[in-house]
């Protein structure tokens, strides 16, 4: 399965990054700082994009989530009573943030001038793929950013920002009734038919085919939590795939153990 979405968007080149909520297991160094150390490139011959973008031109894609004006509604469209016992009670779910100790871990990681760089993200991205986005594009990356997530050891969200391509990928396409960025992601890639009790990941599987991990690896990779294993050392182990598993380990282990 691939999929990839062009977002027009500015090319953002800022030092300043979300602040970070407290450490959950403890604490580390200040999340604003990149930890870099001197690695190969990320595998094969690295890319180079240029952006040239006009800020005019942005718009924000949407993920299927209410309109701003909540009044705005269908006249023709019936209006629905809550109190009415007839209605389906799923009709009114939606899924609830993941708190704080239900994410194990919010990343970004890059190049700046050949070297790799990984930072913490604030937590609350960890709930808002869009906003993820947004931030993963205000980094300096030579070509691009990308952002892992991981929820209750059991889930992994990929995302890869490069200029205005956006690839992403869902460990479990059933989760998207459960979180609100696994919904996010099965919304952006328009997964309207995901049978919850499958566990099959959904997205582009070969957003890292350039870096190191084929389509089939990476799925062979994601697999491994239907067997139980832990998404934190799955997201370990495909960025040490790409190269970039040093930085990474060192912020996990600063920032969320």
């Amino acid at each position: 399965m691939r999929y990839q979405r062009m977002i027009d968007d500015a090319q953002f080149h800022t030092e300043h990054f979300p602040t970070n909520g407290p450490s959950m297991r403890g604490s580390g160094p200040d999340r604003r700082t990149g930890i870099a150390v001197d690695l190969a490139p990320w595998g094969g011959e690295r890319e180079t994009l240029v952006s040239d973008y006009d800020s005019e031109d942005y718009e924000s894609f949407q993920l299927g989530r209410a309109a701003d004006d909540a009044g705005a509604r269908d006249p023709d469209e019936p209006e629905i009573d809550p109190d009415d016992e007839d209605l389906d009670d799923d009709a009114f779910d939606e899924p609830e943030d993941a708190t704080a100790d239900e994410i194990d871990l919010v990343v970004a990681a890059y190049r700046e001038d050949g070297m790799p760089v990984a930072r913490a993200l604030d937590l609350e991205l960890a709930n808002d793929l869009e906003e993820l986005i947004v931030q993963l594009r205000r980094l300096p990356g030579d070509a691009g950013a990308i952002g892992f997530v991981s929820l209750v050891g059991e889930l992994i969200v990929l995302v890869r920002v490069r200029g205005r391509m956006v690839q992403t990928v869902l460990s479990d396409g059933g989760a998207s009734e459960d979180w609100p960025i696994a919904r996010d992601v099965a919304d952006y890639l328009n997964e309207n038919d995901i049978d919850s009790d499958d566990f099959e990941p959904i997205g582009d599987l070969g957003i890292f085919g350039d870096i190191g991990i084929s389509d089939f690896e990476l799925e062979a990779q994601l697999a491994e939590l239907e067997d139980d294993a832990d998404s934190v050392e799955v997201v370990l182990a495909i960025a040490e795939r790409i190269g970039i598993g040093p930085v990474v380990r060192r912020v996990v282990d600063n920032e969320f153990s």
